[in-house]
């Protein structure tokens, strides 16, 4: 069997993450063995009890797991193993997507929570925050409230000067991971009697406070999502970390760096649900005939595993431009909601699909389907919706389709290096004067590959698209047209860095093919979708026409990719 595509996907079983250092790799192993030590019986039991995991906090807090990969270098106090490197933290939010959103979200939010902290130049709060990831704490981001979402512009926690230099919060804050137990609590808020830009605040709170009050849970659910109140909390000088627009500008840049964990959730998910629907379906007889022996069954289980390559190649190569960035190459502000948006949706069609397969099995109470099936709606909703995402994408439509420029070779990115540059993004715009390295590169590349060549074409259509019939002033106010032609060149973009890892991992050319068959097909659906939205035009209904294709159709490549999935039957199942 060929297993340069297979060998992406997280594998428990002897799994060694080599390209890190040993810390690393212990960790990350004994993050894996205390799951399977604590076995699936627990994992699924604990999920329909809804039992808070205070246990894996308790195993976190116990291996200094989130103090290591969270703290940055400059407040590790000389500890070599501490740093905020991107690429070690994507492979511990793939293993705890892996074995569930439950596991993955106390993480999630941490990182969240710690993001205003980490940008800001307050010392004291700084290593306050250190001080706390060391003592086992996890953190909580206390940014949206009832009433206005993450509406930051609506803020009703509102900061009173006390006259003695410091303030007093009231308010409340709502849909806020780990805000029963965080000891770092960043909260946005606004000072009272001040306009514009500069009434935003972002400040230190402890949920151990007596005015601090935890109202209940809001979802029923493992994850502990608060609602809190404060009542006259008293926020001095050393609990502020932002004040004004650096505040707002904070509030963004955390989310660019929290979002991006989101897509590799998805894959763990989607890799841990894909090992159990293809041992099940394999070893299952209907009708006479192995249920793996339907044609219908192989398309949708290569459809699935060709979407979870792809999300895997997309994710990994996004990583090396995410801890690449600089304040002159901020390519990671396209790739990172393309990794949000796209990849946690493509997470839940792989989800989707091989439930369809195992049908009534994927609802029973002692399988991680179940699980995965009930949660993967959740990541696209988090960080932004999938339309916020597209929206963002779209500001970066003209730089990367028409004024490409000239940067060197961004390598792959596993060494054991801070990544700084994330907690000093800076101010959160300019985004349209990020400029892009030529995609037709990558494409070019490839063009020797069948539906490479085919997806080429509908690449190049949407480009005379945009430049023979590009949206009118009106349309461009129409969100739902809208959304659907970022969707078009979201894919575009999607099939490039999936195009440059392949190329750096030597992933099978079938493999690709097979990918791209896929994006072909969902380019020309989407073009049907712009094709019948209400304000196109008679010129922008022809294009979208014109661009639709049907992949290049290779039996023998079809069966090629059903032999890894095939292949994968036995290859994991989580210990009892």
């Amino acid at each position: 069997m060929s297993e340069k595509a297979t060998a992406l996907l997280l594998n428990p079983g002897g799994y060694d993450p080599r390209q890190f250092d040993p810390e690393t790799r212990r960790l990350l192993r004994a993050t894996i063995e205390w799951f399977e030590q604590r076995g699936k019986r627990k994992l699924v039991e604990d999920y329909h009890d809804r039992t808070f995991y205070a246990d894996f906090i308790e195993f976190a807090g116990k291996e200094g797991l989130f103090s290591t990969f969270l703290t940055p270098g400059a407040n590790a106090e000389g500890d070599p193993d501490k740093r905020w490197d991107t690429a070690r933290v994507a492979a511990l939010s793939e293993i705890l997507g892996f074995y569930g959103l439950n596991y993955w979200y106390p993480w999630q939010v941490t990182i969240l929570g710690l993001g205003p902290v980490w940008q800001s130049a307050n010392e004291a709060a700084r290593k306050r925050a250190a001080d706390s990831l060391a003592a086992g704490g996890v953190a909580a981001f206390g940014l949206s409230e009832k009433e206005h979402g993450a509406d930051i512009y609506s803020s009703d926690l509102v900061l009173t000067p006390d006259g003695a230099g410091g303030y007093r919060a009231n308010g409340s804050k709502y849909y806020i991971g780990n805000g029963n137990c965080a000891r770092t609590v960043s909260v946005f808020g606004r000072i009272d009697g001040v306009e514009g830009p500069d009434q935003y605040v972002f400040f230190y709170a402890d949920s151990e406070h007596p005015n601090y009050h935890v109202v209940k849970n809001v979802v029923p659910s493992q994850m502990y999502v608060a609602e809190f109140k404060l009542d006259d909390y008293p926020v001095s000088e050393e609990d502020i970390l932002h004040v004004g627009a650096e505040a707002f500008s904070a509030a963004l840049n955390t989310v660019n760096i929290g979002k991006f964990n989101l897509c590799f959730g998805g894959i763990g998910m989607s890799t841990h649900s894909l090992y159990e629907a293809i041992t099940h379906a394999h070893n299952r007889v209907l009708y006479g005939k192995k249920v793996t022996e339907f044609p219908h069954v192989r398309r949708e289980f290569v459809e699935a595993y060709a979407r979870l390559i792809a999300m895997k190649l997309f994710s990994d190569r996004a990583v090396d431009y995410f801890r690449s960035a600089n304040p002159d190459d901020r390519r990671y502000l396209l790739f990172n909601p393309i990794t949000k948006m796209k990849v946690t949706t493509e997470a839940q069609k792989v989800i989707g699909l091989v439930a369809d397969v195992v049908a009534a099995k994927g609802f029973e109470a002692d399988t991680y389907l179940a699980m995965s099936k009930n949660d993967i709606d959740g990541l696209p909703k988090l960080e932004g919706t999938v339309a916020v995402n597209l929206a963002l994408i779209a500001k970066f439509v003209p730089a990367y389709l028409f004024a490409p420029q000239a940067y060197e070779p961004v390598p792959t990115r596993t060494d054991a290096a801070d990544d700084e540059f994330l907690f000093r993004q800076g101010p959160a715009r300019g985004l349209s004067k990020v400029r892009f390295h030529d995609w037709r590169e990558a494409y070019a590349k490839a063009s020797a590959i069948p539906n490479v060549a085919r997806f080429t074409e509908q690449a190049e259509a949407l480009v005379k698209l945009f430049t023979d019939a590009a949206p009118d002033e009106a349309q461009q106010q129409d969100i739902d047209f809208g959304l659907a032609l970022t969707e078009l060149f979201t894919l575009v973009v999607y099939g490039q860095l999936v195009l440059e890892q392949a190329e750096i991992t030597g992933i099978e050319t079938e493999v690709v093919d097979q990918i791209f068959a896929i994006l072909v097909q969902d380019f020309s659906a989407t073009a049907v979708e712009l094709h019948g939205k209400s304000s196109s035009t008679e010129a922008q209904q022809a294009l979208a026409l014109a661009s639709i294709r049907k992949p290049v159709v290779d039996a023998a490549r079809f069966d090629h990719v059903w032999s890894l999935v095939r292949d994968l039957s036995g290859a994991y199942a989580m210990n009892p």
